[in-house]
């Protein structure tokens, strides 16, 4: 039975990384430019954002495994839970735990910074000549990527020898829970540090992005304008544009029979006139595409479907606002809970020995960890939640130094360039949001889950104490307790215990990722009450720089070719056509 319950938390967890899978490939597709698709940008970054949102939703697989040797009813260990048993499962834990942190940080500092300098040494006319060898184009992107490689070497060297927390005055470090966590292995050490660095840097940006996406996500699912307002852009384009031709035949009428043309002042303004053309035949002909003619019958079927949950999407939005605020309540009362009961304060960076504060969002994830897959379910909605929230906080703000925007991400034109950083500022908020989950939003759930034990006093010594007769005697798993029993029953995930080995080992990083969460609380509540009060316009700026993109491509194709003429002309070579290319090159002429 046990066996069989163990292999079906693992099942579980396989098909929620498939659809994992899903939810990168799709992510990937919508935002990336149709243009500019890399197939090496494409698939690396779906394997990075399917690692890193699989290293967040193990947490689950973690509570629940651990909360299968014992029986929240009684207190007890269940019959199957010897001491060897539980360890076997905390040790594939671990290694599953710490194959997927390793993966992550090689994603963030290696792999990704590797496929943006690859994906930049593409030189187009040079592989058509062949002039650009493979060999060459790995060259080019390794060379700049060797400072990335001694950046982790350096890590995790610093991590290594770096010393760790040792009896601090005030620390309580003389009790158990804390020296087990203090670090004796090295390499466990320097891997620690190195993940607690990745992870304090995640939580800087975590702050930013991902409170105001979780702001603006729901408003704006209630409030936000179309990308196209199809019938009323639609009037209103045709009303411009008849307008403007109606101008333009008056002014060529005017000096129809002029011999000098058209004086100065008319010609600026029939050139102003014709420019304005151009720009409203281009947002009729993208309002027409809104409105579905010209469109596929599959196309046009979404768009209905579309009109018809519109409602719906209302509804889901208002849903999210009560999400959302119960979520930020939570960690507001968890934060109060841990900055005024912490029984190390600072020196361990604000760990609770016992939860004293009521918090709404952890009571149900304990509550419903009793029955899996339940908990993993709300567990698997609130991540992506968070993770939607992160993509609308980049979106929104853009990939920016300071205040200079570098990057935008925007559905259908962010580039392989700018797909790769965001999905580098993900990897660093999926750290972060482990954090923030497990010591904020769902402390005691994401330490212990339902697991409690029976504080009876023995009736002989070495056999388990019995709450048969007793169940008030039943009381939740915490880090901090004098029961021995608790010791011999209870048993912290693996990722709670990592988090404060971290903590713990360097209390830098857990003061500045605790109070960091204040700053999260802070702006999501000025990014909310902005954005209830600030109403959403058309930009038809975007709308027309969109659709002088989509003539461009168009006119790059002739171009392109005209431009591939001129430089056979000048080295002397000719290129095969296909009898359809000449066809197309005639049609241009």
């Amino acid at each position: 039975m046990a066996l069989i319950q163990v292999a079906l938390i693992w099942v579980v967890y396989g098909v929620v990384v498939a659809l994992l899978a899903l939810v990168a490939a799709i992510f990937v597709y919508v935002y990336q430019s149709p243009r500019e698709r890399s197939a090496t940008v494409t698939i690396v970054s779906i394997f990075a954002i399917t690692a890193l949102l699989a290293t967040v939703l193990l947490l689950p697989v973690d509570v629940a495994l651990v909360s299968s040797t014992t029986s929240s009813k009684l207190g007890q260990r269940k019959e199957w839970a010897t001491q060897q048993k539980v360890d076997d499962i905390l040790l594939t834990l671990t290694i599953v735990y710490y194959t997927l942190f390793s993966l992550d940080a090689l994603l963030c500092l290696v792999v990704l910074p590797f496929t943006y300098f690859w994906y930049e040494e593409y030189d187009e006319v040079a592989s058509e000549e062949g002039t650009q060898t493979l060999g060459k184009r790995f060259w080019g992107a390794f060379k700049y990527t060797i400072v990335f490689i001694l950046l982790v070497v350096i890590l995790f060297l610093v991590g290594f020898f770096v010393p760790v927390a040792r009896d601090r005055s005030g620390g309580h470090y003389d009790l158990d829970f804390f020296k087990n966590l203090l670090t004796e292995n090295h390499g466990e050490r320097s891997l620690t540090f190195s993940l607690g660095l990745l992870m304090t840097i995640g939580t800087l940006i975590y702050v930013l992005y991902t409170a105001a996406g979780l702001a603006l996500l729901p408003v704006a699912l209630i409030k936000s304008a179309p990308a196209i307002s199809a019938p009323t852009l639609t009037a209103t384009t045709a009303s411009e544009l008849e307008r403007n031709r109606e101008r333009q035949r008056q002014l060529e009428g005017r000096n129809l029979g002029s011999e000098g043309g058209l004086p100065t002042k008319d010609r600026r303004e029939l050139d102003a006139l014709v420019r304005e053309e151009r720009t409203l035949v281009r947002r009729e002909r993208l309002a027409a595409e809104a409105s579905g003619e010209n469109q596929s019958f599959l196309m046009k079927t979404w768009m209905k479907i579309e009109a018809i949950f519109r409602p719906i999407k209302l509804i889901g939005g208002l849903l999210l606002i009560l999400v959302a605020i119960l979520i930020w309540v939570s960690m507001l009362l968890t934060g109060i809970d841990k900055a005024k009961n912490s029984i190390c304060k600072s020196h361990c960076g604000y760990i609770l020995g016992h939860i004293q504060i009521f918090n709404p969002l952890n009571w149900i994830f304990v509550k419903s960890a009793k029955v899996f897959p339940i908990d993993y379910v709300l567990f698997l909605l609130l991540v992506l939640l968070f993770f939607a929230s992160s993509v609308v906080g980049i979106a929104t703000v853009g990939i920016r130094f300071l205040w200079l925007k570098i990057f935008t991400i925007r559905k259908g034109h962010t580039s392989p360039q700018a797909l790769i950083m965001a999905t580098v500022m993900l990897i660093l908020i999926a750290l972060a949001i482990n954090y923030s989950m497990a010591m904020m939003v769902a402390p005691q759930y994401s330490h212990y889950g339902p697991q409690t034990f029976c504080d009876h006093p023995l009736r002989h010594p070495g056999e388990q104490p019995n709450c048969t007769d007793h169940p008030n005697h039943i009381r939740p798993c915490s880090e901090v307790t004098d029961n021995p029993a608790a010791r011999n029953v209870c048993t912290p995930s693996v990722i709670s215990t990592f988090l404060d080995r971290v903590t713990v080992n360097f209390f830098f990083f857990g003061v500045v990722d605790f109070w960091a969460q204040f700053v999260f609380l802070a702006v999501f509540l000025m990014v909310f009450i902005t954005s209830l009060f600030r109403t959403p316009k058309l930009d038809e700026y975007q709308l027309d720089q969109d659709a002088e993109e989509d003539e461009e491509e168009g006119l790059l194709a002739s171009t392109g070719r005209r431009f591939g003429a001129t430089w056979q002309d000048i080295t002397g070579r000719g290129s095969k056509r296909t009898p359809a290319r000449r066809d197309e090159d005639d049609e241009d002429e």
